[in-house]
């Protein structure tokens, strides 16, 4: 199989981000709490969205299934109150459940986490067990960074965040680190922002021992790892520097990459710095980058094709495109095998 751990249901009809516009506007003009339901989407709209665009892709470039879960952008969880992240991230997650039931075959349930700026991580908890325990989902996004730009929370390293790793610990489930779209006008969203926390994060778990506290937990770091493999030396180095374990004892047990990288000169480094064990195949399609390359006449997000062109054992191959995902992921492991389909 060829599993792709990266990807996010951008093709809701416009209407559903209507009603997220007017649920913000509504909480400016002072309601906090009761918020209007969401416009209920049938079936044949979500086939129709999926079928013309991921699933289509899925079928063209190979990818049997891909880890499915809200629009990172549209977490937006520095809107309204903790009441309204919680409204908009069950709505969000309902919405993935139902592609996941719609299309088991393609989708397996990623959830988003109904956080907001200073708002203690425990109020994530009730989500996240409703989503795992109820509705079969076998992971989640964590945003490093609610206020979506300012950093103004105390870093993913902080015991503040400690309840919800327990609970990620207890569901046996990793987080993606993901952040939302961004509010600063310094940082552009998808060129910055999430390039940017994906670096901060693994500079914040490098400075810890929060895996020696929590040695099961898993964090996947997506785009690539954003500057981290580019710049293997310089952490290596610090972790010297500043008296910290080396990277391979203190984090790789712990902290994997995906392969959301848009040029084979980034995937060759990717590959040839960081452990073949500790990579994921993604894709994030269809997302960040929709156009073709003009270099090579294919998709900049087909993926795939750098991975491919990759001199690799078939044992490193297929490490890749599925057995560490279903690794990292047992509960998408268990929910394969109960469909058949063996490691």
């Amino acid at each position: 199989m060829i599993i792709d751990c990266h990807g996010h249901f951008i093709t809701v009809p416009g209407y559903f981000r209507d009603y997220r516009n007017a649920q913000i506007a509504d909480f400016k003009a002072g309601k906090t709490s009761d918020f209007s339901p969401a416009p209920q989407i049938s079936d044949d709209e979500l086939c129709e969205g999926l079928e013309k665009n991921q699933i289509r892709l899925q079928k063209e470039r190979g990818i049997d299934m891909t880890l499915f879960s809200p629009i990172a952008g549209l977490m937006g969880h520095h809107h309204g109150n903790e009441a309204l992240s919680r409204h908009w991230s069950r709505t969000c997650n309902d919405l993935i459940h139902r592609v996941s039931t719609l299309y088991p075959d393609r989708f397996a349930p990623v959830c988003q986490l109904p956080q907001s700026p200073g708002a203690d991580p425990r109020g994530c908890i009730e989500e996240l067990e409703r989503c795992v325990v109820e509705l079969g989902f076998v992971g989640c996004n964590l945003n490093p960074d609610p206020t979506d730009g300012y950093w103004t929370d105390p870093p993913v390293t902080d015991k503040w965040w400690y309840p919800l790793y327990e609970k990620l610990v207890e569901l046996d489930v990793p987080a993606m680190i993901h952040v939302s779209g961004s509010c600063n006008p310094n940082f552009h969203g998808t060129g910055a922002h999430y390039l940017n926390g994906d670096t901060s994060v693994f500079m914040q778990l490098l400075l810890s021992d929060l895996f020696k506290d929590f040695p099961t937990l898993r964090m996947v770091i997506p785009h690539g790892g954003g500057a981290v493999p580019y710049h293997w030396g310089r952490y290596r180095g610090l972790a010297n520097d500043l008296g910290r374990p080396p990277l391979a004892e203190a984090l790789m047990n712990n902290v994997f990459f995906d392969t959301c990288v848009y040029h084979q000169p980034g995937i060759d480094l990717l590959t040839e710095v960081i452990p073949v064990r500790n990579v994921l195949f993604g894709s994030e399609m269809v997302g960040a980058v929709r156009s073709i390359d003009p270099e090579t006449g294919h998709a900049f997000d087909d993926t795939r094709r750098y991975v491919e062109a990759l001199e690799l054992s078939p044992e490193d191959r297929h490490a890749i495109f599925e057995g560490n995902v279903r690794r990292v992921y047992p509960r998408l492991d268990a929910r394969l095998k109960a469909m058949g389909k063996a490691a």
